[in-house]
């Protein structure tokens, strides 16, 4: 195994599964419990999670995998994350030099050395990320949360009101950033949120920040269910990091296979929003009858068979793209 040959053959999927560069892109970032139940090399007991466990580190764009990283779990969750996203963005901005770039993620990996490399002028990446809640935050935005407390009492209904303004930290960060601050009052009573960005109000305003943009990562967990349930991403069972690392590359490929289908095979067809699960069983798991002649391969399915015509769509529009060699 090639490690690092696999990693950039992951990324160069990615940009070859586009016919022109886009004008942006968002990377999203995440970290998960991957349960394991022997002595591993690198098992540690996680206090979040409850289990001893793997904590790999994955990167989407979209639907798109980039990078799956398997790491111990007595580390923070966005240990390593730099070092990743130095090898995946400088790929991507060698094969499109122009492109817009925005990372996405929750407060653990709101970090002052993440979001300071962001803002380098050699690396002009724009991010939003959640920011954990602290006595200091919550009294910014008091008079809000008093606003939307009287909202709710009027309506019945949750209430949201939300605020834009600079913050720094005391000790951990290097400078003043802007933050979006969300007072929401519910039936189970307040619940400020908070997220910190490097985009400008012009560019998006806060509650379009954070309902529209930040709360679309909630996407990307699917996309690791996916994987990780779908796919078999924790069957991390053998003996070394390294063979568990590969195990985890190999769930990568059947994943980034399995989007392929989706977006390749089943476009336009009932089943092109179809989760991996669905796909499996509606398509791939079913009885056939396979004759192999001199010219061609026949496939008969059952008479029964429900999704022929979702089977028939996906063969025309996989025969409609070039083979490359």
């Amino acid at each position: 195994m090639d490690g690092e040959k696999i990693d950039r053959w992951i990324v160069e999927v990615f940009i070859g599964s586009h016919a022109s560069a886009p004008e942006e892109i968002v990377l999203d970032l995440d970290a998960t419990d991957d349960p394991i139940h022997g002595n591993q090399e690198g098992r540690f007991y996680h206090g979040y999670y409850g289990n001893y466990c793997y904590l790999p580190l994955y990167i989407f764009s979209g639907e798109h995998l980039l990078g799956a990283r398997l790491r111990r779990s007595n580390i923070d969750g966005a240990d390593g994350t730099v070092e990743e996203l130095k090898r995946i963005v400088g790929q991507i901005r060698r094969a499109w030099p122009e492109v817009r770039i925005v990372l996405r993620a929750d407060s653990g990996f709101c970090r002052d050395e993440l979001l300071s490399w962001c803002e380098e002028e050699a690396n002009r990446i724009d991010y939003v990320m959640g920011l954990a809640k602290n006595v200091r935050l919550t009294k910014e935005i008091a008079d809000e949360m008093k606003s939307a407390e009287a909202q709710f009492k009027e309506t019945g209904k949750p209430a949201r009101v939300f605020k834009d303004f600079r913050y720094q930290t005391r000790e951990s960060w290097a400078r003043e950033r802007r933050v979006v601050g969300k007072a929401e009052f519910m039936e189970k009573g307040a619940n400020p949120r908070f997220v910190v960005t490097s985009l400008a109000p012009e560019r998006m305003a806060a509650r379009c920040l954070y309902e529209d943009f930040y709360c679309a990562r909630g996407d990307m967990e699917n996309r690791i269910k996916e994987q990780q349930l779908d796919m078999f991403a924790d069957r991390t069972s053998a003996a070394t990091m390294r063979a568990n690392q590969l195990r985890l590359y190999l769930s990568s490929v059947a994943y980034m296979l399995m989007h392929a289908l989706r977006r390749m095979g089943l476009k336009d067809t009932d089943l092109e929003r179809a989760q991996c699960q669905t796909m499996r069983l509606k398509l791939l798991k079913i009885g056939a009858q396979i004759r192999i002649t001199v010219r061609n391969i026949w496939i008969s399915l059952a008479g029964g068979y429900p999704y022929a015509e979702a089977f028939a769509a996906v063969i025309c529009n996989l025969q409609a793209f070039p083979l490359r060699c």
